[in-house]
């Protein structure tokens, strides 16, 4: 079969022969022991992949002594990497307070308490996805050009693929070009039918590919937007349509909307946060490139100014390398 089948105005891009991966209910990797090989090697790949950020930390717990300079350096490190000011400030007064609590005297000791510490600052971003909360599950995605969003929904895509689920994707990005080109792609790499138009209103498409879902029996609608700037109010303006047309597609949809950041933006993606949440009401954020960033942090800064669930992290380009977020993996990955 012709992978561009014509049906009126909508393209359906039909999916290649595909032979899902067995593995547990979905997320149930999550509750594997810590010495798995799949729970090893995602670990390993986080450390890799954090590296940079954390080797502006790791390097100071080397000397003999808790003091003053110890602090100051930690604090400067920390806003490097972008934490912020807040959470800086608060992670500094939770390990003096740990200190006094429980006297430390080394910066080995030290060291062990932030990665608690920062574990315990981002457990709240946590969130388990359930897809099984509705059928089909409609995950809307947005998010600024650059930021990674068309390859995370592909890698999403194979994600809950290898987790039993069946995935529909929206080509819902009518204003970058190649961007349904790309989609496509990643749609003929996993085997995922793709609803999409030459041209047109994204709103329609989305709209379409749930009501193709519905008929289908799809279990995962995943809804790709046009990447803007959180300053163009018009386009801001147009993803409030798209999510008010997914209701009327479905009216307890969209049952997640996400947000993609670059974490190489550092504080600039702690203010796309803000902005698209303000306009959205984000379910929950794709924290993608923190292997080719100092900028880790970032994370930390949300948990304390914007706490919106991070869901998933990304650290490298390979297919598998898109995880669910744990805080407990970024915290001991992060410090080694």
């Amino acid at each position: 079969m012709d992978p561009l089948i014509e049906s009126g105005k909508i393209l359906v891009l039909a999916p290649l022969p595909f032979l899902p991966r067995q593995r547990p209910p979905l997320f149930g990797f999550l509750k594997k022991s810590a010495e798995t090989p799949e729970k090893r090697s995602w670990l390993d790949r986080l450390k890799t992949g954090l590296k940079k950020t954390g080797s502006q930390l790791t390097g100071l717990f080397g000397g003999t002594k808790i003091d003053q300079a110890l602090y100051e350096e930690l604090e400067s490190a920390l806003i490097s990497a972008d934490a912020g000011l807040e959470a800086t400030a608060y992670l500094l007064e939770r390990l003096r307070a740990r200190v006094r609590k429980e006297r430390l005297e080394t910066p080995a000791q030290l060291k062990v308490a932030l990665s608690d510490e920062i574990a315990t600052l981002l457990a709240p971003l946590e969130r388990e996805l359930d897809t099984r909360a509705a059928k089909p599950f409609v995950l809307m995605i947005a998010g600024v050009n650059g930021a990674g969003k068309t390859t995370s929904i592909g890698k999403l895509a194979k994600f809950l693929q290898s987790e039993g689920q069946s995935v529909l994707l929206a080509a819902g990005d009518t204003f970058r070009a190649a961007a349904r080109e790309q989609l496509a792609e990643w749609g003929r790499r996993n085997g995922v039918t793709v609803v999409a138009q030459e041209s047109g209103d994204a709103a329609a498409v989305i709209f379409d590919a749930v009501q193709a879902a519905k008929a289908r029996g799809i279990d995962v609608v995943i809804a790709d937007t046009a990447g803007r700037l959180p300053t163009q109010l018009h386009l801001m303006e147009e993803l409030r349509k798209v999510k008010r047309v997914i209701t009327k597609a479905e009216a307890t949809a969209p049952h997640a909307v996400w947000l993609v950041i670059d974490a190489n933006n550092g504080q600039n993606a702690l203010a796309q946060v803000k902005a698209f949440d303000d306009a959205l009401g984000l379910t929950g954020l794709v924290v993608t490139k923190l292997d080719g960033t100092a900028k880790g942090g970032v994370l930390a800064a949300i948990a304390r100014s914007r706490p919106v669930p991070v869901v998933f992290i990304g650290v490298g380009e390979g297919i598998d390398d898109l995880r669910p977020f744990s805080a407990r993996d970024f915290a001991d990955a992060l410090l080694g």
